[in-house]
């Protein structure tokens, strides 16, 4: 079953970000706390949305998706962006994965949106081979550019003043 995270999922959210950031050898990276993402999901704008897989067999926390929407130059239309699709370990192969992708795939559909992106590390061949599985074409060409500590504060001191700033 996928059903719309609610405020109660929280804690498993949590507990599945810090699993996903361990399976990708980062765990020291997942700072989120549980009260951030009380906020960011479920606060005054919420700056995305979660999708859980719940086992048809136990009703547990199977998984999640957290995804928000996008904009394209080129397009001129919206898409989503997925953050993050996490299965727990034991309940993968059951279709979890594939019953979250296809949700998100409704929602693009339904709201007009042409494109559904996200990024996959080029040593996780499983979920490559799974993406490849349902018709995504990794774009090799196309690389992440990241901005973080500090060089993302010496970059941001040389800003000139700014009429409008992002909120």
């Amino acid at each position: 079953m996928i059903r719309a995270a609610t405020v109660n999922d929280i804690p498993e959210i949590h507990a599945m970000i810090r699993e996903l950031a361990a399976y990708e050898k980062a765990a020291e990276q997942a700072r989120a706390t549980e009260e951030q993402l009380r906020r960011a999901l479920f606060g005054e704008h919420p700056a995305a949305s979660v999708l859980i897989a719940e086992d048809d067999g136990t009703g547990k926390t199977a998984g999640f998706a957290l995804w928000f929407p996008r904009f394209s130059t080129w397009t001129g239309t919206r898409g989503l962006h997925l953050e993050d699709l996490y299965v727990r370990p034991h309940t993968r192969g059951c279709g979890h994965g594939k019953a979250l992708l296809a949700a998100l795939a409704a929602i693009c559909r339904e709201n007009g949106f042409e494109r559904f992106e996200w990024t996959v590390l080029d040593w996780n061949e499983p979920a490559i081979g799974f993406y490849e599985s349902l018709g995504a074409r990794l774009l090799t060409e196309w690389r992440v550019c990241r901005l973080t500590g500090g060089p993302l504060e010496e970059l941001a001191a040389r800003a000139p003043a700014v009429a409008h700033r992002a909120r």
